[in-house]
């Protein structure tokens, strides 16, 4: 069994967000000892592990629990949590492309300063440098 504190850091969650997640009941069956401490067995922390994800999806946390209640339904909603992750699935692809493009867009200029401080150009990062045509330019590539 695990403490809420254990929990947090073997999922890089908050230990505040560890026991949000609980009080919304996106744990079910959460084990408590006699203190009324949460404690989480391997079940418990694959509920959190799923509910991390999905709310990093973009899903909210009444949706994360009307996904978590349809699983406890069992067999019968298995299509309508299918439905679900297909979704999140698309959702979590799309934060990937945006990424990307947020990497290649830094990366771009990385390599641009790279070559102003090795001399290869001038400093043409600097706004305070930029003529009213460089300006225009610069909101067309970006």
């Amino acid at each position: 069994m695990y403490t809420v504190k254990e929990v947090a850091k073997l999922l890089d969650l908050t230990e505040h967000t560890v026991r949000y997640y609980t009080d919304k009941e996106l744990v079910p069956d959460l084990k408590r000892d006699k203190n009324n401490n949460r404690l989480f067995d391997d079940q418990s922390i694959n509920w959190l592990k799923g509910a991390k994800h999905l709310k990093q999806s973009g899903m909210t946390i009444e949706a994360i629990k009307a996904y978590v209640d349809l699983c406890l339904e069992g067999e019968s909603t298995i299509s309508q949590r299918y439905e679900i992750l297909l979704e999140q699935r698309d959702n979590a692809v799309a934060q990937l492309e945006e990424a990307k493009l947020r990497a290649k867009f830094m990366e771009d200029k990385v390599n641009n300063y790279r070559d102003i401080m090795n001399h290869l150009i001038p400093d043409n990062m600097n706004p305070r440098n930029w003529s009213k045509k460089e300006i225009q330019e610069k909101v067309k590539q970006n």
